[in-house]
């Protein structure tokens, strides 16, 4: 609880801030405004639990690290860096096939797909580490090849998580207008900083308090309810929900003609030369925003030795905080880029990923230091923010309502295709958690130093979108507006 009163608190003050906004007028009636409500967050806590049952890995790590079969750990750092890298290209690579498959079956289907789909392969992780556990059956075959059939279920789960992102984006594209994403962006923010902080520190209090494989069994439970609630709230438009539907002004605006074949799409968004940078963009976040949320605590634990960092308020507070941090970045990212700049969202992501190279430089130098704790947290607000722009939001725009799914697929495949690559260069650059290297802060240099060109790439890319906004087919461009694609 004494967690959770810092969350509601921020969440309180942030309601109220946007309250007080000067409003946008779209014509929403409250009973609109209210619906909406009802459709976006019982699916958007099913985004939040997808997170908890999607990052329990890592918080299994340690656990699992402790324990030993055949006189070896049963999971090393490297082992977890196998198991992730196979999770995250399946995560990346799915969205060819889930993206059109979105934009052709809807969100709702698909998020009960990916909702159900996840439930099952994490109720098959619980049942692995309780055979583990407790002697049950295929109990050394599971020890034994802990890495193997982990990385096959992390696969399996991963690629129904593919479906949550896409399905969320899907879902929200007509019910939002192209000037109040931002403040979508800021919520889609939130989400991922709720999941965050039910991955982490639920997960570890599961794991203080109970059997491992309940870190498993747990979020398959709360997957389940959602599905349930998912299935009775969400509409895909207003026009199911008894609205009527609205022009949304993304770039599907006007686009009355037959649906294009997924080939079509596909060329159409791969051409698109803001959608692939938009892509490029959040690769690097991926690597950004994984090399701090997966490493900062194994470093700490690792290290605590010499620098005594697991005392840290930080390292036990380290999901809250990232939450709090998210939060901020979300709202600071989605209320400037409406409010501020027009509803274009290049120049909010370049601003903090400007701000996220001068936290990796002064990482470098810091990271052996009590202040490093903080500063990851800082950095995490800044690629959130981005993250939950460009994901959440900069995909509905260009998109458009008619192809969000693929323009999300291909943005958000790029994303684990940066946390992928990310996950190979750690696993190779970071020392082994099985020898004394481990322990000297000296040997994890690597760590912050890769962040830096990655920052760089990230704020240059941002800097070649920063005056994009989707172009409606039905509307022509008038003088003097910005420059859109």
């Amino acid at each position: 609880m004494n967690e959770l009163l810092p969350i509601f608190g921020l969440l309180a003050v942030i309601t109220l801030v946007i309250a007080r906004l000067p409003k946008i007028a779209l014509g929403h009636s409250k009973a609109f405004k209210a619906r909406r409500v009802r459709n976006w967050l019982p699916l958007g806590l099913t985004y939040a639990f997808l997170y908890m049952g999607r990052y329990n890995i890592k918080v299994s790590q340690h656990a699992f690290g402790d324990m030993e079969f055949a006189g070896s750990p049963l999971m090393t750092n490297a082992d977890f860096a196998t198991i992730f890298f196979w999770g995250t290209l399946t995560y990346g690579s799915s969205f060819v096939l889930n993206g059109p498959l979105t934009d052709r079956i809807g969100g709702k289907l698909a998020i009960l797909i990916g909702a159900g789909g996840s439930a099952i392969a994490n109720g098959a992780m619980a049942f692995v580490t309780w055979s583990i556990l407790h002697d049950g059956p295929s109990h050394e075959t599971f020890a034994g090849n802990l890495t193997t059939v982990f990385s096959a279920l992390y696969a399996i789960n991963m690629y129904f998580q593919s479906f949550g992102a896409v399905s969320i984006v899907k879902v929200n594209a007509p019910w939002f207008h192209v000037n109040e994403r931002g403040v979508f962006g800021a919520i889609f923010g939130i989400l991922i900083s709720l999941g965050v902080y039910f991955a982490f520190d639920w997960g570890y209090y599961i794991i203080e308090h109970f059997d491992l494989e309940m870190v498993f069994l747990i979020p398959t439970v709360l997957l389940a309810i959602f599905w349930c609630l998912d299935l009775a709230f969400v509409k895909n438009t207003p026009g199911e929900a008894g609205f009527d539907d609205f022009d949304t002004a993304d770039a599907s605006s006007g686009d009355d003609g037959p649906r294009a074949s997924v080939i079509e799409v596909f060329k159409k968004m791969f051409s698109n030369p803001v959608i692939i940078t938009i892509a490029l963009v959040e690769f690097c976040s991926g690597f950004l925003r994984q090399a701090i949320m997966q490493w900062f605590r194994t470093f700490a634990k690792q290290t605590n030795d010499v620098l005594h960092l697991k005392d840290s308020f930080v390292y036990d507070n380290w999901g809250m905080l990232l939450c709090c941090a998210g939060i901020m970045g979300g709202v600071f990212a989605g209320v400037i880029s409406d409010r501020i700049f027009n509803s274009r969202r290049g120049p909010v992501a370049t601003i903090l990923y400007a701000l996220m190279l001068v936290g990796a430089i002064v990482l470098v130098f810091v990271y052996q230091t009590p202040f490093v704790g903080w500063l990851v947290v800082l950095m995490s607000l800044c690629i959130i923010g981005v993250h939950g722009m460009l994901s959440g939001t900069a995909s509905m725009d260009f998109g458009g309502k008619k192809n969000v799914g693929v323009a999300v697929g291909i943005i958000d495949g790029f994303v684990y295709a940066g946390t992928a690559a990310m996950s190979i260069l750690y696993g190779v650059l970071l020392p082994n958690d099985a020898t004394a290297e481990a322990g000297d802060p000296a040997s994890w240099i690597a760590w912050p130093i890769s962040m830096v060109p990655v920052a760089l790439i990230g704020m240059l890319l941002a800097t070649r979108v920063w005056n994009a906004k989707p172009k409606p087919k039905a509307a022509p461009k008038n003088a003097g507006e910005p420059e859109t694609f």
